[in-house]
């Protein structure tokens, strides 16, 4: 079969990197959660209230709205949530609501099949929604949704199915909903920007974070555990904080963004 040697080697070479490519580098592992409960560091009253709530959420399969100021680590409760719960070995898919332009949000969010419209994908794209089949839905700063879409994912969470862009009938779809967001729903259901009916169906574990100024207790141990993280992230070896640099740090107010 092989005149050469060499031919038998590149090809056994590119075998081997091809095993590696699509064997066990599998497209799902791109969605995996990256961080567990053990990443969310501090003793404070609060946190540690708050996190024994969303480590009991996460044994539940309910929908969980978690609340607080922009910078006070949505996304890692949401990440650790998924990794304790009994979807753990599904997806993890997110989607920052508030950086989706209006016009593809919703084959964004639930795809679309071949030709349904003009500059589609021949092979049709499918929707975040059904790539988290089986696993977790993560819609991060959720209060930025369109109202249209707002109806569309009430459906998904009472009828369980989804109905991709020129599709013909819904598909069923297991996805557990988890919602972020730095705004008081609840006021913007007041305003009339946001749907009470899906207010209440994302409202059903509410999981509120507590800001960073008012756990200062934990502050040092916040800072030497970043500091670490970035030690080997950058490759620099660091000693520490002096204890001026801390007090100026922890002098400072932290302003978050969370509107009532």
């Amino acid at each position: 079969m092989f005149q050469d040697l060499d031919d038998l080697f590149k090809m056994n070479s590119q075998f081997r990197d091809f095993l590696k490519t699509k064997l066990y580098e599998s497209p799902n592992e791109q969605l995996k959660a990256k961080y567990s409960f053990h990443r969310i560091v501090g003793s404070d009253q609060q946190i540690d209230k708050t996190r024994k709530l969303a480590m009991k959420a996460a044994k539940t399969d309910t929908t969980i709205l978690i609340e607080g100021e922009s910078g006070t680590g949505k996304e890692l409760f949401a990440h650790a949530i998924h990794r304790e719960s009994k979807r753990s070995l599904g997806p993890f898919v997110q989607l920052h609501c508030a950086a989706i332009p209006e016009t593809l949000f919703e084959s964004e969010l639930f795809g679309y099949k071949e030709g349904s419209f003009t500059g589609a994908k021949q092979s049709g794209k499918i929707g975040k929604i059904a790539l988290a089949h089986r696993g977790t839905l993560f819609l991060d700063e959720v209060s930025e949704m369109p109202l249209a879409m707002q109806v569309k994912l009430l459906r998904v969470l009472q009828e369980k199915e989804i109905e991709p862009v020129g599709g013909i009938a819904p598909e069923p779809v297991d996805v557990r909903i988890i919602a972020a967001t730095n705004r008081s729903l609840e006021e913007l259901v007041k305003k009339g920007s946001f749907r009470a009916d899906l207010y209440y169906r994302l409202h059903v574990m509410p999981i509120h974070i507590p800001s960073l100024r008012n756990r200062l207790h934990d502050f040092g141990t916040l800072a030497h555990s970043l500091l670490r993280e970035l030690e080997q992230e950058m490759g620099i070896a660091v000693a520490g904080l002096t204890r001026q640099a801390e007090e100026k740090l922890k002098s400072h107010t932290w302003p978050g963004i969370y509107v009532s």
